[in-house]
């Protein structure tokens, strides 16, 4: 019966080893996988941290956006001032010269006065002209 023992023995002992190096197979595979999970946790977080940052660029940009817009819709009012003061300022030099040309028209030239010569008194002053005196 000692050799169906050590036939016994052996197929244990085989059994054991094999069982052994399925648990380390296991072991390593374990391993193996959470450096895969730990690999693959810090990619997640590394691509959260891009699109966070990501977002808070777009937040940045739609506000430069706007305070463009602001700024365009500025500037179309000032543009659209200027040219309504560009208007109103040809519309006055029409009238005003209009007006200019209406009094020409209407007005006759004033006649020219032709005074007498001064009068010179003997001791050399001129004489004839009125000077108020009262004040």
């Amino acid at each position: 019966m000692a050799t169906i023992s050590s036939i016994s023995g052996a197929q244990s002992a085989a059994q054991s080893g094999l069982a052994q190096l399925r648990l380390q197979q296991a072991r390593r595979d374990a391993e193996q996988a959470e450096q895969v999970a730990r690999s693959l946790q810090a990619q997640a977080q590394s691509a959260q941290q891009r699109a966070s940052e990501a977002q808070e660029n777009a937040r940045s940009i739609t506000t430069q956006a706007e305070m463009a817009q602001t700024n365009a819709g500025q500037a179309r009012q000032g543009l659209a001032l200027v040219k309504t003061v560009g208007q109103m300022q040809n519309q006055l030099t029409n009238i005003v010269t209009q007006v200019a040309e209406k009094q020409r028209i209407a007005e006759p030239p004033a006649p020219v006065q032709k005074s007498a010569p001064p009068t010179i008194n003997v001791q050399g002053q001129v004489t004839g002209t009125v000077i108020n005196t009262t004040a």
